[in-house]
């Protein structure tokens, strides 16, 4: 095969099936929320010490971390208020913290004493949280603990248990029971409100697959929701893998999703105020669809419920840069190689888009392309870009659809403060 013709074969792309949502969805919304966030510290990891990774993540006394526990009571719809954020940012599915490692269950479950039932609130999160996201049109999904730092079955950490590493090598005589436990709540979660897409499995590392019987636990979930996604956090099992904080070193094969804090903090932590700007993010989310992955954006609601000021802001910013962008992250899959365009881009079908972070000084450069044939106009006005060829004198007097490159004009005015994307059609 001549370098023409391997040139040529790049501009196609197979199509994205269209009953997989979770390939061409691209974005979504991380909610972490817990009785916890009521004294502005970070989930469940202060009650074991902390964790270096997380640095607002202090250490806490494990009866301290409890405290409040049972009397969270949020305001009512604050579901309704994060789902809508989520819709009008263009993120299309969301993952709620049903239960994190403090074992506490966001769901009124028939399994523990541990649970929203448990607390002045006169409500469900879980359901309030499953028909928000329905009403604004997005997939439902759960995240879940399978650790339990809580339980007496698990065993539940204590005082004495620090550091945590030495936790990790407590074994517990009624780990059944902890099992028909863990076994049972997932099973109310996927039975009680309808159609879940996904289920978001943590803490894994703290057992093994063995112990976990993560086979028979995958083998039940799709028996009770044969289309849901199950992610890689299910010792051996999975759909999906997680890379988690930053962009994975080299692209996962098949389906991945990486998540991401604003800040430095999962949970609500008011002192933590390192936060990523809007352009930061916006720049994130077209690098992840650019590599054919999706960005799971966490939240990180306050003790009623509210999202901090600085991540409505963010969140509002992306969605406006999507209102004008969406085409070139939506349901599209990963473009270019590297080397043919210096930033992120993606594709559908004969079309490509190409996302320049930096402030595009003049024009741009593609290569690799039919440059004869090529279209350029700017995504988000729709106004034609001027073209012109890079090609040999060979290619340019013998070849009727030479490979080259196109340099594409972009004058000042159309230059977008976050990022400026341009759409290539073949004509």
């Amino acid at each position: 095969m001549t370098s023409a013709n391997r040139d040529t074969n790049a501009m196609a792309a197979p199509k994205l099936r269209s009953n997989d949502w979770f390939d061409s969805a691209r974005f979504g919304m991380f909610v972490h929320w817990s009785p916890v966030s009521q004294r502005g510290w970070e989930l469940s990891w202060p009650l074991v010490g902390g964790v270096g990774v997380l640095p607002h993540s202090h250490d806490a006394a494990v009866d301290d971390y409890y405290a409040k526990t049972l009397e969270f009571s949020p305001g009512p719809g604050a579901a309704r208020e994060w789902m809508s954020l989520a819709r009008r940012a263009g993120m299309r599915y969301a993952v709620l913290t049903t239960k994190h490692h403090d074992g506490f269950a966001m769901w009124p479950t028939k399994l523990t004493d541990f649970s929203i039932a448990s607390t002045p609130y006169e409500g469900d999160i879980v359901g309030e949280y499953v028909e928000a996201a329905r009403a604004e049109g997005l997939r439902v999904g759960f995240y879940h603990s399978l650790s339990d730092w809580h339980h007496p079955d698990y065993p539940a950490f204590r005082e004495e248990d620090k550091p945590y590493l030495s936790f990790l090598g407590r074994r517990s005589k009624t780990w059944d029971a902890y099992i028909d436990v863990l076994f049972g709540q997932v099973r109310e979660l996927l039975t009680n409100y309808g159609p879940v897409d996904l289920i978001w499995f943590d803490g894994q590392w703290e057992r093994t697959a063995e112990e976990w019987r993560a086979a028979e636990l995958a083998s039940m979930i799709r028996e009770l929701q044969p289309g849901i996604l199950i992610n890689d956090r299910l010792s051996g099992e999975g759909d999906f893998t997680t890379p988690e904080q930053a962009m994975p070193a080299s692209t996962p094969t098949g389906r991945w999703e990486t998540c991401m804090t604003m800040n430095r903090s999962w949970g609500y932590v008011p002192g933590d105020t390192e936060y990523k700007s809007a352009t930061e993010l916006v720049h994130t989310l077209c690098e992840v669809a650019g590599k054919g992955g999706n960005l799971l954006l966490n939240v990180s609601p306050t003790a009623d419920g509210s999202l901090p000021p600085e991540q409505v802001e963010r969140i509002t910013s992306v969605g406006e840069w999507m209102d004008r962008h969406a085409e070139a992250v939506h349901d599209t899959e990963a473009g270019l190689e590297p080397w043919q365009f210096y930033g992120p881009s993606t594709r559908s079908d004969d079309r490509i888009f190409l996302v320049c972070p930096w402030r595009p000084y003049e024009h741009i450069v593609v290569r690799g392309l039919p440059v004869r044939r090529i279209e350029a106009r700017h995504l988000a006005t729709g106004a034609e870009l001027p073209v012109r060829t890079r090609l040999t004198a060979e290619q340019e007097i013998t070849n009727p659809d030479p490979i080259g490159e196109l340099v594409i004009e972009i004058a000042p005015e159309l230059v977008d403060p976050m990022a400026t994307v341009i759409e290539l059609r073949t004509a």
